[in-house]
C-alpha cells in the first residue's frame, strides 16, 4: 500500500532570511566549513533538549491546546493492527478539537520511518508518535524534533528512552512474555520443543517480551520444554507464512509456535490450517479477534492474546496532547486526564501503561469486534 494521510493539514512554513543564512555561513566557514553539524555537536544538542525536557515545569491544571497537530507514525502503514491504533488515536483528537493524522513507510525496515520523520518536524507538527521499527536508527531526527519543541511520543514500540519524553505501553513487557509462555505450557502439558515466530530483530517491544519469555523457561517447570529457534517474519504476511512453513519442516518435533505478532499468528494459523498440522501444533500469540476468530472457530488456534488496540490510540493521543500543552512533562509520578479512559500515571522512564492483556478464545471471541 502507498504511504498516504488520513487526515489532511496545513503546513505552516517558517520564512527564513537568506542572507542572514549567508552571514552565518561566512562566519563559521573556518571552523566549520558550513558543512553542518559534527558529531560533538548532535551530542551538544541532544544534551541540552534532555536538560531543558528535565527543567519543563509541568501544569497540571493547563488546559488542552486548540488546533493541536498530531501525526502517527506505525511501523508500516498496511499493518491492519497498527491501523486500528492510529484511526483510533485520530479520531480522540478530535474531542480536545486537535488535527491528526497518519503517515508511514510500507515495510518495516529499520530507517524507513527517518524521512517521514524529517518531514513532520519540517511541516511543524506539535507531536509525533512513533511506534518504531528500530530504538537507535530513528533516535537522531527525534532528538532534532524535541530540540524544536515537537513533543515525541512512542506508543506500541519504544524508541530508546533519551530519544522521546513518553512511551504508552499496552501492558507491562514482562507481562505480556511470561503469559505467552504460561498458556503456550499450560495447552502442552509443560512438555515438547517450542519455536517464536517473530516481527523484525530490532523492534522493541518483540525484543523485550522474547527475553521475558527465554527468562520465563528457565523455571524449573518448563525443564521439559525447548525453544529451538527465533524465526523472523518482519511483519510481512508471506514472509512470515514462508517461516511458519520452514520452522515445521526443520524442526519435526515441534509442538509448538508463539508468535507475538498479529501478522505472523495470522499468517502462521493460515498455514497451519490448511496442513495436516492441525490440531498437533500448538499456535499461540498476539492478535486480533477479527483476524483469528476463524482459525478459533475451525480448532486450529485454542487461544491467544491482546489488549484493546483503540484504547492504545486513544491512550496515545491524550497523551500526546497533555504532553504538547504542558499539563506533563514525562517526569514519574506526573497524571493526566486521558478522556473516557481517565485519569492516568506516567511511570518509570517516562511509561503509562495502558493494562493487562485479554486472552481470546471460543468463549468470548464473539463479544469482540476489532
Amino acid at each position: 500500500m502507498r504511504p498516504h494521510t488520513r487526515t489532511r493539514f496545513r503546513t505552516r512554513f517558517r520564512t527564513r532570511t537568506v542572507a542572514a543564512t549567508a552571514v552565518v555561513c561566512a562566519l563559521s566557514v573556518a571552523l566549520a566549513g558550513c558543512s553542518g553539524t559534527t558529531k560533538d555537536d548532535a551530542k551538544d544538542d541532544a544534551a541540552n533538549a534532555k536538560e531543558d525536557a528535565q527543567n519543563a515545569k509541568a501544569d497540571p491544571d493547563a488546559p488542552l491546546k486548540k488546533g493541536l497537530k498530531l501525526a502517527f507514525l506505525p511501523k508500516q502503514i498496511n499493518n491492519p493492527y497498527e491501523k486500528i491504533v492510529d484511526e483510533a488515536g485520530i479520531k480522540a483528537a478530535e474531542e480536545y478539537d486537535g488535527e491528526a493524522k497518519e503517515v508511514g513507510p510500507s515495510d518495516a525496515k529499520a530507517s524507513s520511518q527517518v524521512s517521514y520523520i524529517n518531514t513532520l518536524v519540517q511541516q511543524r507538527q506539535d507531536a509525533i508518535l512513533i511506534a518504531a521499527n528500530d530504538p537507535n536508527a530513528v533516535c537522531g531526527p527525534l532528538k532534532q524534533a524535541m530540540k524544536q519543541d515537537i513533543k515525541v511520543v512512542a506508543y506500541d514500540s519504544d524508541t530508546s528512552k533519551d530519544c522521546r519524553q513518553l512511551f504508552i505501553n499496552q501492558a507491562s513487557s514482562e507481562d505480556i512474555g511470561r503469559s505467552l509462555v504460561q498458556h503456550t505450557a499450560e495447552q502442552l502439558g509443560h512438555k515438547g520443543q517450542i519455536a517464536i515466530l517473530s516481527a523484525t530483530q530490532n523492534a522493541t517491544n518483540q525484543n523485550a517480551w522474547i527475553e521475558f519469555m527465554k527468562d520465563e523457561l528457565k523455571k524449573p517447570a518448563y525443564k521439559d520444554m525447548k525453544l529451538v529457534k527465533t524465526a523472523y517474519g518482519d511483519d510481512d504476511d508471506q514472509k512470515s507464512f514462508q517461516e511458519t512453513q520452514g520452522l515445521l519442516k526443520a524442526y519435526p518435533k515441534l509442538k509448538a509456535i508463539i508468535s507475538p505478532t498479529t501478522v505472523g499468528i495470522a499468517a502462521a494459523a493460515r498455514y497451519i490450517g490448511g496442513s495436516s498440522y492441525k490440531g498437533k501444533v500448538v499456535l499461540n500469540g498476539l492478535g486480533t479477534p477479527n483476524q483469528m476468530r476463524k482459525y478459533v472457530k475451525n480448532g486450529t488456534v485454542e487461544q491467544f492474546s491482546l489488549w484493546d488496540p483503540e484504547k492504545l490510540g486513544y491512550l496515545a493521543s491524550y497523551a500526546a496532547a497533555a504532553l504538547a500543552s504542558g499539563q506533563i512533562t514525562g517526569k514519574e509520578g506526573e497524571r493526566f486526564k486521558a478522556g473516557e479512559l481517565g485519569e492516568r500515571t506516567v511511570g518509570k522512564d517516562g511509561e503509562v501503561i495502558l493494562g493487562p492483556p485479554t486472552v481470546f478464545d471460543k468463549k468470548n471471541i464473539d463479544d469482540f469486534d476489532f
